[in-house]
């Protein structure tokens, strides 16, 4: 039987990594950007373009990561990409124009991609054996806090500091205080994986659907269904404060926007106490059912400022439960084999309709309007859910014949 359990130390340390990791790779960006526009020369509406078009390139880049994570141990993967952070953000600081910036840009997003959500959960994964699942809701909990850090970080610093020698401070994080932490992490892991080679691993639900056939069809809707969540989510987070102007709410819009952050924590931290019996196939349902239902309620009610607060809380909700699903639907599914390149998969598909969705919901609200430009996301956002509910009937259906020729040969009669 395997008794593994994440160390509290290993959690703490990875969870500091990606307070680090998010806050100075992404968090940081948005606060920074019109200062890079004036010294760069460039419209902020090209400079946010250069970073959506660098997330693409990432989610390109996350199947790979995901896969070496598997091959060679996720905490030496994260050593390498914290220094390859490193390098990133300096080479992003000393960008002599826009074309250099864009291609450093590029890198220090694809470098995320080894450093990040993804390769911390394979990380959990190979170190916390049954405990995994646990372990993956406390790092996104510890997490959810990089934002709440950085963003007034990144402003009290850029009031004194140039937004290169910003830059060039968080490179010096990503090597002094994320590196080591991943070079000891590498050691655990590579101890780990040859562990893992001789201990039972966690049963994968899709064992239960019968067939290979009905393995990839479950794979590929669990690709679905992060694909669409992330474009729903994405449409809306990237437009949260224009739309609520749009929709009448005026100033108080600031105010409902502000109740994301807190609601997504509480998700996290709920599903800590509450969600330890709850199937997380069910609960990628839910989670793909928060966005719809807030702008279902929404929609008809505004500019009732009630049901903005509601719609609010249910985004953070929902924002803060994919974060979890991300990570504990592909291993409740499929196992720890191979796990780090199918999260790699799922990484990616979530981070390129991700990428896109910003730019396809302004040419939509510039095209049809603000109002049905937000039924189109409701009917996408209930599209993934679907294809979430799609899993569960699937993996039924196919244990059925199983489970009817078990009884059969033990002579045991059917229903």
């Amino acid at each position: 039987m395997d008794n593994r359990k994440l160390p509290v130390s290993a959690l703490w340390g990875l969870g500091l990594t990606q307070i680090i990791g998010y806050g100075t790779l992404y968090y940081a960006f948005s606060i920074l950007v019109p200062d890079i526009a004036r010294q760069l020369e460039w419209s902020e509406q090209w400079i946010f373009g250069a970073f959506s078009a660098s997330l693409l390139v990432s989610s390109l880049a996350a199947p790979l990561a995901g896969h070496w994570a598997d091959r060679i141990g996720a905490g030496r993967l994260m050593a390498a990409g914290s220094a390859g952070a490193a390098l990133a953000l300096v080479l992003t600081a000393v960008a002599p124009g826009p074309v250099t910036f864009f291609l450093a840009l590029a890198l220090m997003q694809v470098v995320a991609a080894t450093v990040l959500y993804s390769t911390a959960f394979v990380a959990i994964v190979q170190l916390g054996g049954p405990t995994a699942q646990k372990s993956i809701v406390h790092l996104t909990l510890i997490a959810g806090f990089a934002s709440t850090l950085f963003w007034p970080l990144t402003s009290w610093l850029h009031e004194w500091m140039s937004w290169r020698q910003v830059f060039l401070l968080y490179a010096t994080m990503n090597l002094g205080i994320c590196l080591p932490i991943h070079l000891w992490l590498a050691k655990l892991t590579s101890r780990t994986r040859i562990d893992q080679q001789v201990a039972p691993s966690m049963p994968p639900k899709v064992m239960e659907s019968g067939t290979p056939a009905n393995g990839q069809l479950v794979f590929v809707l669990m690709l679905i269904g992060f694909a669409v969540e992330g474009y729903a989510l994405a449409a809306v987070l990237v437009h949260m404060v224009p739309l609520t102007h749009a929709l009448g709410l005026g100033a108080f819009g600031i105010y409902v926007a502000s109740l994301f952050g807190p609601s997504q924590v509480a998700s996290r931290f709920i599903n800590l106490l509450f969600g330890g019996a709850l199937s997380q196939t069910w609960l990628a349902v839910i989670a793909a059912l928060f966005l719809p239902v807030g702008l279902l309620i929404l929609l008809p009610t505004s500019p009732w400022i009630a049901g903005a607060i509601i719609f609010a809380v249910l985004l953070g909700l929902g924002s803060g439960l994919t974060s979890i699903v991300g990570g504990t639907l592909p291993l409740e599914l499929f196992g720890r084999e191979g796990y780090g390149k199918r999260l790699g998969w799922c990484t990616s598909a979530k981070q390129f309709t991700s990428a896109i969705a910003p730019v396809a919901m302004s040419a939509s609200m510039s095209g049809i309007g603000v109002v049905p430009s937000l039924w189109a996301v409701a009917g996408i956002g209930l599209a993934g859910a679907a294809a979430f509910l799609a899993i569960p009937l699937i993996i039924r259906r196919g244990s059925l014949p199983t489970q009817l020729s078990q009884r059969t040969a033990s002579g045991t009669p059917g229903p």
